[in-house]
């Protein structure tokens, strides 16, 4: 038992090290699959078809093909139209993508929910639309859907395993060059899922720390 403890220990700091890339691979995605997220759920909630279709088009394909190969069209496929994109960079992009089209259904669920007098007297103050989803409307909005976003972060954070297939030195292909070295699956798999368990915990803890914030703040 000694000797397995000391074999982990070995390996410990690459492998802490490379919990830091998945944290810096969470956040970047988390903020691209907001910022699709909340355009596409606004353009699909659009009574504009110009908008609407396209937003429509982009959550179906988005959410009926595999995550996995979407990160390969992203990292295989656009370098044939001559755009270059690192790993990490092609991860993040693809992840952010592929999250941004369930983040847009949790934010058109939210706006679904604020009941629309509320744009309607913000038009009657002179506000316009802009004024009114960043002044009244979006603060409800995050509100409402603060537990589902989470969520989908936590999904997000795990995901993050699906780019060692493309070489991105992440908590899983670290676990991996690791096993291949020592020949101890059991082990080094047992830690890799401790330690995506801390993070997705924390995670979740920030969450409910916001929800309380927020529930306090009404």
């Amino acid at each position: 038992m000694a000797e397995k403890f000391a074999l982990v220990g070995k390996y410990m700091p690459s492998i802490l090290f490379s919990c830091i890339i998945v944290i810096q691979l969470t956040i970047l995605t988390i903020l691209i699959s907001w910022v699709f997220g909340l355009f596409a759920g606004i353009g699909k909630a659009s009574r504009y078809k110009f908008f609407s279709y396209p937003s429509r088009f982009y959550i179906w394909f988005v959410r009926g093909t595999p995550t996995l190969i979407q990160i390969y069209v992203v990292y295989f496929g656009l370098p044939q139209f001559g755009i270059q994109l690192s790993p990490f960079t092609a991860g993040v992009l693809a992840l952010g993508v592929n999250s941004g089209a369930y983040v847009a259904e949790i934010f058109r669920s939210g706006l679904n929910a604020i009941p629309k007098g509320q744009m309607e007297s913000a038009k009657a103050l002179g506000m316009t639309y802009f004024q009114s989803m960043k002044r009244i409307i979006l603060p409800q909005v995050v509100r409402i859907i603060l537990p589902a976003i989470t969520n989908e972060g936590i999904t997000m954070l795990k995901n993050t395993s699906l780019l060692s297939t493309i070489t991105v030195l992440e908590l899983t292909l670290q676990t991996q060059v690791v096993i291949a070295r020592t020949f101890r699956p059991f082990e080094f798999y047992i830690v890799a899922s401790l330690l995506y368990l801390v993070m997705t915990t924390v995670l979740s803890h920030f969450s409910d720390t916001l929800e309380k914030k927020y529930a306090l703040s009404v």
